[in-house]
Protein backbone atom coordinates (compact mmCIF):
# COMPACT_ATOMS: atom_id res chain seq x y z
CA UNK A 1 0.00 0.00 0.00
CA UNK A 2 2.36 2.06 0.91
CA UNK A 3 4.49 1.46 -2.31
CA UNK A 4 1.17 2.15 -4.41
CA UNK A 5 0.96 5.48 -2.69
CA UNK A 6 4.05 6.63 -3.20
CA UNK A 7 4.13 5.59 -7.23
CA UNK A 8 0.81 8.02 -7.24
CA UNK A 9 2.84 11.11 -5.17
CA UNK A 10 5.93 10.64 -7.79
CA UNK A 11 3.11 10.93 -10.52
CA UNK A 12 1.12 13.87 -8.98
CA UNK A 13 4.37 15.77 -8.55
CA UNK A 14 5.14 15.16 -12.27
CA UNK A 15 2.35 16.51 -13.30
CA UNK A 16 1.33 19.24 -11.17
CA UNK A 17 2.10 23.13 -13.08
CA UNK A 18 5.40 24.46 -12.78
CA UNK A 19 5.65 27.26 -10.05
CA UNK A 20 8.01 29.95 -9.92
CA UNK A 21 11.26 30.24 -7.37
CA UNK A 22 9.35 31.84 -4.86
CA UNK A 23 6.71 29.51 -4.69
CA UNK A 24 8.89 25.97 -4.80
CA UNK A 25 9.22 26.16 -0.60
CA UNK A 26 5.84 26.00 0.40
CA UNK A 27 5.56 23.35 -2.86
CA UNK A 28 8.18 21.37 -1.13
CA UNK A 29 6.39 21.95 2.10
CA UNK A 30 3.21 20.35 0.99
CA UNK A 31 4.69 17.41 -0.73
CA UNK A 32 6.62 16.62 2.38
CA UNK A 33 3.42 17.37 4.44
CA UNK A 34 1.48 14.91 1.75
CA UNK A 35 4.08 12.28 2.48
CA UNK A 36 4.00 11.84 6.00
CA UNK A 37 -0.12 12.34 6.67
CA UNK A 38 -0.27 9.60 3.96
CA UNK A 39 -3.98 11.36 3.25
CA UNK A 40 -7.09 9.16 1.94
CA UNK A 41 -7.56 8.45 -2.02
CA UNK A 42 -8.34 11.87 -3.86
CA UNK A 43 -10.45 11.97 -6.50
CA UNK A 44 -8.99 14.19 -8.75
CA UNK A 45 -5.86 14.83 -7.56
CA UNK A 46 -3.18 16.88 -9.38
CA UNK A 47 -6.08 19.37 -9.36
CA UNK A 48 -6.66 19.45 -5.91
CA UNK A 49 -3.20 19.41 -4.74
CA UNK A 50 -2.77 22.39 -7.30
CA UNK A 51 -4.81 23.98 -5.15
CA UNK A 52 -3.11 23.33 -1.81
CA UNK A 53 -0.06 24.41 -3.99
CA UNK A 54 -1.17 27.91 -4.75
CA UNK A 55 -3.23 28.52 -1.32
CA UNK A 56 0.40 27.55 0.55
CA UNK A 57 1.70 30.27 -2.15
CA UNK A 58 -0.30 32.89 -1.32
CA UNK A 59 0.38 32.25 2.55
CA UNK A 60 3.46 32.07 2.31
CA UNK A 61 5.27 33.08 -0.93
CA UNK A 62 7.31 36.41 -0.88
CA UNK A 63 6.38 39.36 -2.70
CA UNK A 64 8.84 40.08 -6.00
CA UNK A 65 9.96 44.02 -6.62
CA UNK A 66 7.41 44.29 -9.39
CA UNK A 67 4.55 43.73 -6.49
CA UNK A 68 6.21 45.94 -4.03
CA UNK A 69 7.29 49.11 -5.98
CA UNK A 70 3.57 49.99 -6.31
CA UNK A 71 3.11 50.04 -3.18
CA UNK A 72 2.79 53.81 -2.21
CA UNK A 73 0.70 54.78 -5.08
CA UNK A 74 -2.84 55.33 -4.05
CA UNK A 75 -5.54 52.85 -6.10
CA UNK A 76 -8.00 55.35 -8.41
CA UNK A 77 -10.76 56.07 -6.91
CA UNK A 78 -13.22 55.35 -10.00
CA UNK A 79 -12.85 52.25 -12.74
CA UNK A 80 -11.52 54.40 -15.73
CA UNK A 81 -9.08 52.77 -18.46
CA UNK A 82 -8.56 55.31 -20.43
CA UNK A 83 -5.18 55.49 -20.11
CA UNK A 84 -5.09 52.91 -22.21
CA UNK A 85 -7.27 54.14 -25.18
CA UNK A 86 -8.08 51.02 -26.65
CA UNK A 87 -8.78 47.00 -25.83
CA UNK A 88 -7.53 45.26 -28.68
CA UNK A 89 -8.74 41.36 -27.30
CA UNK A 90 -12.15 40.92 -27.11
CA UNK A 91 -15.43 39.17 -27.61
CA UNK A 92 -18.37 41.80 -28.09
CA UNK A 93 -20.18 40.98 -31.52
CA UNK A 94 -22.94 39.19 -31.19
CA UNK A 95 -23.61 36.03 -31.88
CA UNK A 96 -20.95 34.42 -33.48
CA UNK A 97 -18.64 33.05 -31.23
CA UNK A 98 -18.20 32.57 -27.45
CA UNK A 99 -18.79 36.10 -26.56
CA UNK A 100 -21.93 38.19 -26.94
CA UNK A 101 -25.05 35.95 -27.50
CA UNK A 102 -26.97 38.56 -29.08
CA UNK A 103 -27.14 42.56 -29.60
CA UNK A 104 -28.08 42.93 -26.07
CA UNK A 105 -25.11 41.29 -24.99
CA UNK A 106 -22.93 43.35 -27.39
CA UNK A 107 -24.61 46.59 -26.42
CA UNK A 108 -24.32 45.69 -22.21
CA UNK A 109 -20.55 44.98 -22.96
CA UNK A 110 -19.93 47.54 -25.51
CA UNK A 111 -21.48 50.26 -22.55
CA UNK A 112 -19.38 49.30 -19.93
CA UNK A 113 -16.27 49.49 -21.97
CA UNK A 114 -17.49 52.97 -23.03
CA UNK A 115 -18.21 53.69 -19.10
CA UNK A 116 -14.62 52.31 -18.13
CA UNK A 117 -13.03 54.96 -20.34
CA UNK A 118 -12.27 53.05 -23.45
CA UNK A 119 -12.15 55.27 -27.35
CA UNK A 120 -11.61 52.33 -29.09
CA UNK A 121 -12.47 48.65 -29.35
CA UNK A 122 -10.91 46.18 -32.14
CA UNK A 123 -12.89 43.40 -31.19
CA UNK A 124 -11.75 39.89 -31.78
CA UNK A 125 -14.55 36.93 -32.47
CA UNK A 126 -12.73 33.37 -32.68
CA UNK A 127 -11.74 31.96 -36.27
CA UNK A 128 -11.23 28.43 -35.15
CA UNK A 129 -12.83 25.77 -37.77
CA UNK A 130 -14.37 22.94 -35.67
CA UNK A 131 -16.09 25.82 -33.43
CA UNK A 132 -16.46 29.01 -34.80
CA UNK A 133 -15.87 28.65 -38.79
CA UNK A 134 -15.88 32.41 -39.23
CA UNK A 135 -15.07 34.06 -42.10
CA UNK A 136 -14.39 37.87 -42.94
CA UNK A 137 -17.94 38.13 -44.33
CA UNK A 138 -20.10 36.73 -41.00
CA UNK A 139 -17.26 39.20 -39.04
CA UNK A 140 -18.02 42.27 -40.80
CA UNK A 141 -21.77 41.48 -41.15
CA UNK A 142 -22.02 41.09 -36.75
CA UNK A 143 -19.95 44.38 -36.75
CA UNK A 144 -22.07 46.20 -38.67
CA UNK A 145 -25.16 44.82 -36.65
CA UNK A 146 -23.19 46.28 -33.41
CA UNK A 147 -22.16 49.58 -34.60
CA UNK A 148 -25.75 49.98 -35.62
CA UNK A 149 -26.73 49.69 -31.84
CA UNK A 150 -24.35 51.61 -30.95
CA UNK A 151 -25.12 54.41 -32.91
CA UNK A 152 -29.02 54.51 -32.17
CA UNK A 153 -27.59 54.66 -28.36
CA UNK A 154 -25.85 57.30 -28.47
CA UNK A 155 -22.79 55.55 -27.08
CA UNK A 156 -19.73 57.40 -28.39
CA UNK A 157 -16.96 54.39 -28.66
CA UNK A 158 -15.27 53.20 -31.92
CA UNK A 159 -15.55 50.06 -32.82
CA UNK A 160 -13.76 47.34 -35.41
CA UNK A 161 -12.90 44.22 -35.88
CA UNK A 162 -10.43 41.99 -36.45
CA UNK A 163 -9.86 38.28 -35.46
CA UNK A 164 -8.28 35.82 -33.08
CA UNK A 165 -6.86 33.18 -35.05
CA UNK A 166 -6.54 29.35 -33.68
CA UNK A 167 -3.14 27.93 -35.03
CA UNK A 168 -4.16 24.68 -36.44
CA UNK A 169 -4.32 23.22 -40.33
CA UNK A 170 -7.09 25.11 -41.35
CA UNK A 171 -5.60 28.16 -40.48
CA UNK A 172 -2.58 27.12 -42.35
CA UNK A 173 -4.10 26.98 -45.28
CA UNK A 174 -6.05 30.11 -44.87
CA UNK A 175 -2.75 32.03 -44.75
CA UNK A 176 -2.19 31.31 -48.49
CA UNK A 177 -6.40 31.59 -49.53
CA UNK A 178 -7.35 34.78 -48.53
CA UNK A 179 -6.37 37.98 -47.02
CA UNK A 180 -6.42 37.69 -42.56
CA UNK A 181 -8.23 40.47 -40.50
CA UNK A 182 -5.33 42.50 -38.97
CA UNK A 183 -5.47 44.43 -35.68
CA UNK A 184 -3.21 47.36 -36.68
CA UNK A 185 -1.56 47.54 -40.07
CA UNK A 186 0.27 43.75 -40.88
CA UNK A 187 -0.63 42.66 -37.18
CA UNK A 188 -2.09 39.43 -36.96
CA UNK A 189 -3.82 37.84 -33.65
CA UNK A 190 -3.34 34.59 -33.02
CA UNK A 191 -3.55 31.78 -30.48
CA UNK A 192 -3.12 27.69 -30.11
CA UNK A 193 -3.86 25.01 -27.84
CA UNK A 194 -2.70 26.11 -23.88
CA UNK A 195 -2.02 22.70 -23.13
CA UNK A 196 0.38 21.10 -25.66
CA UNK A 197 2.86 22.84 -28.68
CA UNK A 198 0.74 22.36 -31.99
CA UNK A 199 3.22 20.69 -34.26
CA UNK A 200 2.41 23.19 -37.10
CA UNK A 201 3.71 26.37 -34.72
CA UNK A 202 6.35 27.24 -36.04
CA UNK A 203 5.61 26.64 -39.63
CA UNK A 204 2.30 29.04 -39.33
CA UNK A 205 4.68 31.79 -37.68
CA UNK A 206 7.04 31.37 -40.65
CA UNK A 207 4.20 31.47 -43.11
CA UNK A 208 2.20 34.36 -41.86
CA UNK A 209 5.65 36.15 -42.05
CA UNK A 210 6.66 35.63 -44.98
CA UNK A 211 2.83 36.52 -46.48
CA UNK A 212 3.64 39.87 -45.12
CA UNK A 213 2.16 39.49 -41.37
CA UNK A 214 3.26 39.98 -37.99
CA UNK A 215 2.17 37.46 -35.20
CA UNK A 216 0.38 38.80 -32.06
CA UNK A 217 0.41 36.07 -29.45
CA UNK A 218 -2.54 36.26 -27.56
CA UNK A 219 -2.33 35.69 -23.82
CA UNK A 220 1.22 34.09 -24.14
CA UNK A 221 1.44 33.69 -20.26
CA UNK A 222 -1.97 31.02 -20.12
CA UNK A 223 0.35 28.52 -22.39
CA UNK A 224 1.22 26.01 -20.03
CA UNK A 225 3.65 24.13 -21.68
CA UNK A 226 6.14 27.01 -22.02
CA UNK A 227 5.81 28.13 -18.11
CA UNK A 228 8.82 25.14 -17.89
CA UNK A 229 11.24 27.04 -20.10
CA UNK A 230 10.36 31.05 -19.94
CA UNK A 231 12.92 31.60 -22.44
CA UNK A 232 10.85 30.53 -25.39
CA UNK A 233 8.98 33.93 -24.68
CA UNK A 234 12.18 35.48 -25.89
CA UNK A 235 12.20 33.19 -28.66
CA UNK A 236 9.22 34.62 -29.74
CA UNK A 237 10.35 37.90 -29.89
CA UNK A 238 13.35 37.31 -31.43
CA UNK A 239 11.49 35.26 -34.02
CA UNK A 240 9.36 38.52 -34.79
CA UNK A 241 6.17 38.28 -32.61
CA UNK A 242 4.74 40.85 -30.42
CA UNK A 243 2.93 39.39 -27.28
CA UNK A 244 -0.26 40.56 -25.81
CA UNK A 245 -1.40 40.43 -21.87
CA UNK A 246 -4.68 38.97 -20.68
CA UNK A 247 -4.94 42.15 -17.94
CA UNK A 248 -7.28 39.44 -16.40
CA UNK A 249 -4.44 37.28 -16.00
CA UNK A 250 -2.47 40.09 -13.64
CA UNK A 251 -5.70 40.03 -11.06
CA UNK A 252 -5.06 36.17 -10.99
CA UNK A 253 -8.69 35.27 -12.88
CA UNK A 254 -6.96 32.37 -14.39
CA UNK A 255 -4.71 31.02 -11.43
CA UNK A 256 -1.61 31.92 -9.43
CA UNK A 257 0.74 30.21 -11.86
CA UNK A 258 -0.38 31.91 -14.66
CA UNK A 259 -0.56 35.20 -12.85
CA UNK A 260 3.57 34.51 -11.86
CA UNK A 261 4.32 34.02 -15.56
CA UNK A 262 2.91 37.22 -16.75
CA UNK A 263 4.14 38.89 -13.74
CA UNK A 264 7.49 37.92 -15.10
CA UNK A 265 6.98 39.06 -18.59
CA UNK A 266 5.79 42.02 -17.77
CA UNK A 267 8.89 42.70 -15.33
CA UNK A 268 11.05 41.59 -18.13
CA UNK A 269 9.21 43.95 -20.95
CA UNK A 270 8.02 40.97 -23.57
CA UNK A 271 5.04 42.33 -23.95
CA UNK A 272 3.72 44.85 -26.65
CA UNK A 273 -0.10 45.31 -26.18
CA UNK A 274 -2.34 44.35 -23.35
CA UNK A 275 -6.18 43.04 -23.84
CA UNK A 276 -9.37 42.51 -21.88
CA UNK A 277 -10.35 39.27 -23.51
CA UNK A 278 -13.72 39.92 -21.97
CA UNK A 279 -16.12 37.53 -23.72
CA UNK A 280 -19.15 38.30 -20.70
CA UNK A 281 -20.26 40.49 -17.61
CA UNK A 282 -18.09 38.60 -15.37
CA UNK A 283 -14.78 39.42 -17.02
CA UNK A 284 -15.67 43.19 -17.13
CA UNK A 285 -16.13 43.29 -13.54
CA UNK A 286 -12.71 41.85 -12.45
CA UNK A 287 -11.59 44.55 -15.11
CA UNK A 288 -13.90 47.08 -13.10
CA UNK A 289 -12.32 46.06 -9.96
CA UNK A 290 -8.67 45.81 -11.22
CA UNK A 291 -9.13 50.03 -12.43
CA UNK A 292 -9.59 50.77 -9.18
CA UNK A 293 -7.12 48.66 -7.42
CA UNK A 294 -2.94 49.02 -7.56
CA UNK A 295 -2.71 46.67 -10.46
CA UNK A 296 -4.01 49.96 -12.52
CA UNK A 297 -0.46 51.15 -11.97
CA UNK A 298 1.06 47.94 -13.16
CA UNK A 299 -0.81 48.24 -15.96
CA UNK A 300 -0.73 51.93 -17.04
CA UNK A 301 2.88 52.06 -15.90
CA UNK A 302 3.96 50.16 -18.66
CA UNK A 303 4.72 51.16 -22.20
CA UNK A 304 1.83 49.18 -23.80
CA UNK A 305 1.56 49.78 -27.92
CA UNK A 306 -2.61 50.15 -27.75
CA UNK A 307 -2.90 54.37 -27.81
CA UNK A 308 -1.52 53.64 -31.44
CA UNK A 309 -4.31 51.77 -32.18
CA UNK A 310 -6.96 54.99 -31.28
CA UNK A 311 -8.05 56.62 -34.46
Amino acid sequence: MRRQYNKGLCAVGASMPPVSGRDQGSTALLILLMYVCHPIRIRNPVKYFSYLANMFSRLFGRRNKEDSKYDDLPAPATANWGALGADMHSHFLPGIDDGAKNIDDSLLLLRTMADMGYKTIITTPHVMIDYYPNTTQTIQTALLAAQNVLKENNIDIQLRAAAEYYIDDYFTQLIEKEPLLTIHKNEVLVEFSMLYEPPMLGQALFSMQTNGYKPIIAHPERYMFFHRDLSKYSELKDRGCLLQLNMLSIAGYYGQNIKNVAEQLLAKGLYDYCGSDAHHEKHLAVLRAMACSKDYHRITGYPFLNSRLCL
